[in-house]
C-alpha cells in the first residue's frame, strides 16, 4: 500500500514539473502584439468569412424550400386527381352481374337444358359479350393502375429524400424550414394513404376481372367442346324415329317458360348496352327516308312525264315510306355485333311485312298468295327457332311446317313453269333449292335428327325470304338513283354529263355483289356454322405457303389482288370523270382538253400507288420485289422494246401534251378526233365512225398534224370559176356581201375574196374565210356554196361553158347535103375530144 502511494506521488510531481516548464517556455516565446493596421485587416477577413457563411446558409435554405414547394405541387396534383375519381365506378357496378352471369352459365352448361344447339349458341354468345366487356375493363384498369403506381413512386421519393434531413444552423432559418416541412409531411401522409387505398381497390378489381376472364375462357372452351360433341350427336340422332316419341321431351310448358325468360333477359341486356348502335340505325333511317322523299318530290315536280316516272320508279313513287323502312329493316341488323335471335327475327318479320305491302299490286296473284303462305311459315319457324330445349310438340310442329312448305312450293313451281316471265328472275332455281332443303328437313326430323331438321327448315324459309327482300332493296336503290338523274340542275352540273345507263349497270353489279355476300353470311348464320367458317378461313388466310425459297399467305395474296382491283376501279372512275366532257360535243376549250390528257398520268400514278400499297399490305418481301423488277429489266432488254417505247411515248404525250383528248389530228393518212390516250396505244375516231388504234410510238416518231392544238379555228378555201368577160368588181362585191355579217363566219381574221387566175375561157376567184369550230367545217362550206350558187344565178353572172363551136370548110364544088352525115360524125368526135380536154368545172 505504501508502495502504491509513493508511485502516485512521484507521478503527480512529474506532471506538475512538466506543466511549469511548458508555461515558462510559452511565456518566454510569446509573440509580440500586432499593429492596428494588421488587426483591421484580420477583422475585415473575419467579417467577409462570416458574410460568405451566411450567404451559403441562405442559398441552402432557398434550395430546400423550393424542393418542398415542388413536393407540395406534386402531392396536390395527385390529391386532385384522386379526388376526381378513378373512372372505375362503372366497372365496379357492372363486374358483379357479369361474374354472376358467368357462374350461372357454368351451372347450366352441364345440365340437360344445354342439350340443344340453339341453347349452346346462346350461352356462347353471352360468354363472348362478357369476354369483350372484361377485355375492355382490364385495359381500363391497367391504365388506372399504371397511373397509381407512378403516383406511389413519386410519394416514395419524398420519404427517401436525404437532402430534407439536413438541419439549418441558424435557429430562425431552422424554425421556418421545420414549419414548412411539417405541412408537406402532413400532405404527403394524407395523399399516400388515399393513393394506397385506391391502388388496393384497383388491384382487387383487376384480380376479379382476371378471374372472371379466365372463367369465361374456360366456359367458352367447354361450350365449344360440347358443340363439337353435339355435331356428332346430331348426325347420329338425338332421339328415335318420330313415331316413337321420347318421354323426357314431353314437357312443353317448361321449354316455353325457359325460352321466354332467357330471350327476355337477352333482349333487355342487349338494348341497354347497344345505345350507340341504335342511334346509328335511327340516323340511317333518317338519311334513307330523307333521300327517297327528296328525290321523289324533286323528280315529280320538275318532270312533266309522271307516268314514265311511276313506271320506272314505281316502288318509290307509290310508297316512299314503306320503301325506306324496307331498306332499313334489311340492312340495320348487320350493324349489330352478335345480336340476340329475337331481335334478328323481329327485324326479319318486319322486312317481310314491308315487302308484301310494297309488291302487292305489282306481281301476279299466285305469286302474292305463295308469299303470304311463306310469311306464315316464316312466323312458325321464327317461334320454333327461339326454343332452347327439345320438345316433342316442337318436333311435330316442324314436321307439319315442312310438309306444308313442300306442298305449297311444289304447287307454285308448277304455276311458275307455265309462265316464268311473269315472276321474279331466277324464281325457279330458288324454289328448287327451297324444296330440296325442306325435303331434307322432313327426312332428318323423321329419322330422329331434330336439330339438323330445324336448321334445314329455318335456312330454307329465311334465305328464300332474304332473296326476295334483297332483290327489292336493290330495285329501290336503283330507282332512287334513276330519280336522282331526273332532277333538273344547272347545265354545268356534272351529273348532267354522266351516262345514267353506264352508272346504273356498274352500280347494280356492285349492289348484287354486296347482296350476295349478305345472303351467304345469313346462310352460314342460319346453318350455325358462321363462327366455324370464320375460324377456318382465318387459319387458311394466315397460314404461310412456300413456293421455292419464298413464302406467302393466302390472306396477303387476296389483299394484294383486292388493292390492285380497287386501284383499277379508282383509275377508271377518275378517267371517266376526266373524259366525261367529251360526250358534250366539241365545246371543249384548250385547257379542258389538256386536263383530260392528264388522265394518263393520274391513271399511272394511281396504279403505281396501288401496286406499292398492295405490296406493303400483303406483306410481300421487298427484296423479292427487287429481284422481280430486275428480271423485268432483263425482259425489257430482250423483247419488250416496243412495249416500253409505246409506254414512254405515252408518258411523253401526257407531260408535253402535243396532242390532247378531243384534238382533230392527222397521222399516217388517218384523220379524226383523238378519243383516248392509253398506256400503250391511243384511239382516233375518224369521220366515218371507225376507231383507229395507233401505238403511242407513232405519235412521237411520225409526223402528226394537229388541227386543234391551239384552237379549233379552221380556214375554208373555195374556188369559184366564172365565164371570161364578167365584171370582176361585181363578182367580188357579190361574194363579199355573202360573207360579211354572218354568225357562222369569224370576223377576225376577216373573210377575203381574191382574183386567183385568168384564162382564155374563165376567171377564177378564191374565197377565204374562217370558222370557229372545225367540227362544223363541212356544214358551213355546203351552206356557203349553196348561197353562192343562188347569188350567181340571180345576179346574171355567167359561168364558163363546156360547148365548142365547130366551123366546117367544105371543098369547092361540094354540097352540104353530101357531106352532112360525115360532118356530123366529125362534129361529135371533135366535141367529145374537147370535152375530155376541158372537163366541166366541179364548183371549186
Amino acid at each position: 500500500m505504501s508502495r502504491i502511494t509513493k508511485i502516485t506521488s512521484l507521478i503527480i510531481l512529474l506532471i506538475a514539473l512538466f506543466s511549469s516548464i511548458e508555461g515558462y517556455s510559452q511565456s518566454k516565446d510569446k509573440k509580440p502584439a500586432v499593429s492596428k493596421r494588421e488587426a483591421a485587416r484580420r477583422g475585415l477577413r473575419k467579417r467577409d468569412s462570416l458574410m460568405r457563411s451566411l450567404t451559403r446558409s441562405d442559398t441552402s435554405l432557398n434550395s430546400l424550400l423550393q424542393r418542398l414547394e415542388q413536393y407540395t405541387t406534386s402531392f396536390n396534383q395527385i390529391k386532385n386527381t384522386l379526388s376526381e375519381g378513378l373512372d372505375t365506378a362503372d366497372i365496379s357496378q357492372q363486374l358483379p352481374p357479369v361474374i354472376k352471369r358467368l357462374d350461372k352459365i357454368a351451372k347450366v352448361t352441364n345440365t340437360h337444358k344445354a342439350s340443344t344447339l340453339r341453347y349452346l349458341f346462346v350461352l356462347r354468345d353471352n360468354i363472348d359479350r362478357a369476354q369483350d366487356n372484361l377485355d375492355e375493363w382490364q385495359t381500363e384498369l391497367d391504365s388506372v393502375n399504371t397511373r397509381l403506381v407512378q403516383n406511389q413512386k413519386d410519394l416514395i421519393k419524398f420519404s427517401k429524400d436525404s437532402s430534407l434531413k439536413i438541419v439549418p444552423f441558424d435557429s430562425v432559418v431552422r424554425k421556418t424550414f421545420f414549419a414548412q416541412l411539417k405541412v408537406v409531411y402532413l400532405l404527403w401522409h394524407k395523399t399516400d394513404s388515399v393513393n394506397r387505398a385506391a391502388l388496393l381497390k384497383v388491384n382487387l378489381l383487376q384480380d376479379k376481372a382476371s378471374i372472371a376472364y379466365a372463367k369465361a375462357l374456360d366456359e367458352n372452351d367447354l361450350i365449344d367442346a360440347k358443340i363439337k360433341g353435339f355435331a356428332t350427336k346430331a348426325f347420329s340422332g338425338e332421339t328415335t324415329f318420330i313415331w316413337l316419341p321420347d318421354a323426357q321431351y314431353n314437357d312443353l310448358d317448361s321449354a316455353l317458360k325457359s325460352t321466354i325468360r332467357l330471350n327476355n333477359v337477352l333482349l333487355n341486356y342487349f338494348v341497354k348496352n347497344e345505345t350507340v348502335t341504335d342511334l346509328l340505325g335511327l340516323l340511317f333511317l333518317i338519311l334513307i327516308f330523307s333521300w327517297i322523299v327528296y328525290t321523289r318530290t324533286k323528280a315529280l315536280k320538275n318532270n312533266q312525264d309522271t307516268e314514265k316516272l311511276f313506271n320506272e320508279a314505281n316502288y318509290i313513287c307509290k310508297r316512299p315510306i314503306i320503301s325506306s323502312l324496307l331498306i332499313v329493316t334489311v340492312i340495320v341488323p348487320y350493324f349489330y355485333n352478335h345480336p340476340p335471335t329475337v331481335l334478328l327475327e323481329a327485324f326479319f318479320l318486319l322486312s317481310m311485312v314491308f315487302a308484301l305491302i310494297l309488291i302487292k299490286k305489282d306481281i301476279p296473284k299466285s305469286s302474292f298468295n305463295f308469299l303470304i303462305i311463306l310469311f306464315a311459315l316464316a312466323v312458325g319457324y321464327c317461334i320454333s327457332n327461339l326454343f332452347i330445349e327439345i320438345s316433342n310438340a316442337d318436333r311435330y310442329f316442324i314436321l307439319g311446317l315442312s310438309i306444308l312448305s313442300i306442298a305449297t312450293a311444289y304447287t307454285f313451281y308448277k304455276k311458275y313453269k307455265r309462265s316464268p316471265d311473269e315472276h321474279f328472275p331466277n324464281t325457279g332455281v330458288a324454289l328448287q333449292i327451297f324444296i330440296a332443303l325442306e325435303v331434307l328437313s322432313l327426312v332428318l326430323n323423321i329419322s330422329g335428327r331434330f336439330s339438323l331438321a330445324k336448321i334445314a327448315g329455318v335456312t330454307a324459309v329465311f334465305n328464300l325470304w332474304l332473296v326476295v327482300t334483297l332483290f327489292l332493296v336493290i330495285r329501290i336503290i336503283i330507282q332512287g338513283l334513276y330519280l336522282q338523274f331526273q332532277i333538273k340542275r344547272s347545265p354545268n352540273n356534272i351529273i348532267n354529263w354522266i351516262d345514267y345507263n353506264l352508272v346504273q349497270k356498274q352500280f347494280k353489279k356492285t349492289l348484287i355483289l354486296f347482296g350476295s355476300l349478305l345472303w351467304v353470311f345469313f346462310l352460314l348464320q342460319n346453318l350455325n356454322i358462321d363462327d366455324w367458317a370464320a375460324d377456318n378461313l382465318h387459319d387458311i388466310f394466315i397460314q404461310k405457303q412456300a413456293v421455292g425459297d419464298s413464302s406467302f399467305t393466302v390472306g396477303g395474296f387476296i389483299i394484294f389482288i383486292l388493292v390492285i382491283w380497287l386501284s383499277s376501279i379508282v383509275s377508271k372512275v377518275i378517267s371517266y370523270f376526266f373524259d366525261i366532257s367529251s360526250q358534250r360535243g366539241t365545246d371543249l376549250s384548250v385547257l379542258k382538253r389538256k386536263n383530260r390528257t392528264s388522265t394518263l398520268i393520274i391513271r399511272i400514278g394511281v396504279f403505281s400507288a396501288g401496286f406499292l400499297l398492295a405490296v406493303a399490305a400483303s406483306g410481300f418481301p421487298i427484296d423479292k420485289l427487287t429481284i422481280i423488277i430486275s428480271a423485268f429489266g432483263v425482259g425489257i432488254g430482250f423483247g419488250l422494246q416496243n412495249i416500253v417505247n409505246n409506254l414512254v411515248s405515252g408518258l411523253i404525250m401526257a407531260f408535253e401534251k402535243p396532242i390532247n383528248i378531243g384534238d382533230v389530228i392527222e397521222v399516217d393518212g388517218h384523220m379524226g378526233t383523238m378519243k383516248e390516250i392509253g398506256i400503250r396505244s391511243s384511239k382516233v375516231v375518224t369521220g366515218d365512225g371507225s376507231e383507229v388504234i395507233i401505238p403511242n410510238g407513232d405519235f412521237i416518231s411520225h409526223q402528226v398534224v394537229n388541227w386543234t392544238l391551239s384552237n379549233s379555228n379552221r380556214q375554208i378555201d373555195l374556188r369559184i370559176i366564172t365565164a371570161y368577160g364578167v365584171d370582176i368588181a361585181k363578182v367580188k362585191d357579190l361574194l363579199n356581201n355573202l360573207l360579211i355579217n354572218r354568225d357562222d363566219i369569224m370576223t377576225t381574221p376577216a373573210p377575203a375574196v381574191l382574183l386567183n387566175n385568168v384564162s382564155e375561157s374563165a376567171i377564177e376567184f378564191k374565197v377565204l374565210f374562217w370558222v370557229a369550230d372545225i367540227g362544223k367545217t363541212g356544214e358551213i362550206k355546203s351552206k356557203i356554196l349553196a348561197e353562192i350558187y343562188h347569188a350567181i344565178d340571180t345576179g346574171g353572172i355567167q359561168l364558163p361553158s363546156t360547148q365548142k363551136d365547130v366551123k366546117l370548110y367544105l371543098p369547092e364544088g361540094s354540097t352540104l347535103g353530101g357531106q352532112l352525115s360525115g360532118a356530123e360524125d366529125v362534129s361529135k368526135k371533135t366535141t367529145k375530144t374537147k370535152a375530155k380536154e376541158n372537163p366541166p368545172d366541179q364548183g371549186q
